[in-house]
């Protein structure tokens, strides 16, 4: 029997993946990726490692999630070692914890190895901290991908009137029904708000709005997924601490001895 690892890649920098989510690349006979990772974290495979792309975006996906499930089970069961990677944290709206179930009732030798999850790291890179002791003492990470007619859960009323920052994943196509909800419950229309698109990676690009005019802003700037959406008092200190998009790219993993 082989183990599988499942593991979270980070946001998109390179540098920031763990030390333990590198190892568990470089062990890998087999890596099944996601769309969003970082490709160059690839390079830090075994020459012989078996590469499986199984990315999905809206309405296309190269695996489905019960092929990638199916996947990681007969890969483990030929005694390989699996390294499963996803972007962000895998328990943080990655399937992750899908994927350790079924793992499970096969009675598959399995590890999580936590990431850097989006909703924190994508704002920090573009100047806006989640919390801030005079303007945020609470924060939640909220999806956005719902589904059309469909009930969505999410407790918008307390989103509303009980959080100070959301970060909002996957929400750029519903951002006209997320507004609508959040203005509906209570929210101020003034509310600062950001889009970071492809935060963390040199193409970074941030719009920042209020939840009155964020949609135009959107439109006009052609922002599109994958961004995180940040709601709050908070993306008014980008103004004085963002720091990212400034500077000259940081120096890449592959250039560090780990």
């Amino acid at each position: 029997m082989g183990k599988v690892f499942i593991v979270g890649a980070g946001p998109g920098d390179v540098d920031l993946i763990t030390v333990k989510g590198l190892r568990c690349i470089e062990c890998a006979d087999v890596i099944l990726y996601d769309r969003l990772i970082n490709k160059n974290l690839l390079s830090y495979a075994k020459r012989e490692a078996k590469l499986i792309f199984c990315g999905k975006l809206p309405q296309q996906h190269a695996m489905i999630q019960e092929q990638i499930n199916q996947s990681l089970v007969n890969y483990a069961q030929q005694g390989l070692i699996v390294t499963r990677l996803k972007g962000g944290d895998p328990f943080v709206f990655g399937r992750g914890a899908e994927e350790a179930e079924v793992l499970a009732q096969h009675n598959i030798p399995f590890e999580i190895v936590p990431g850097i999850t989006s909703g924190i790291a994508v704002p920090a890179y573009a100047g806006i901290p989640v919390t801030h002791r005079d303007l945020s003492s609470s924060f939640a990470m909220v999806t956005g991908h719902m589904k059309e007619g469909k009930d969505d859960g999410i407790q918008w009323e307390s989103l509303a009137k009980g959080i100070d920052t959301i970060a909002i994943y996957m929400g750029v196509g519903n951002l006209p029904y997320i507004r609508q909800q959040l203005l509906k419950y209570g929210r101020d229309k003034e509310t600062p708000i950001a889009l970071i698109h492809w935060g963390t990676f040199s193409q970074q690009k941030t719009v920042t709005g209020t939840l009155a005019n964020i949609e135009e802003l959107v439109q006009r700037e052609n922002i599109q997924n994958p961004s995180i959406i940040v709601v709050g008092k908070v993306v008014t200190l980008r103004e004085t601490i963002q720091w990212f998009e400034q500077n000259i790219p940081q120096p890449q993993l592959a250039e560090v001895s780990v």
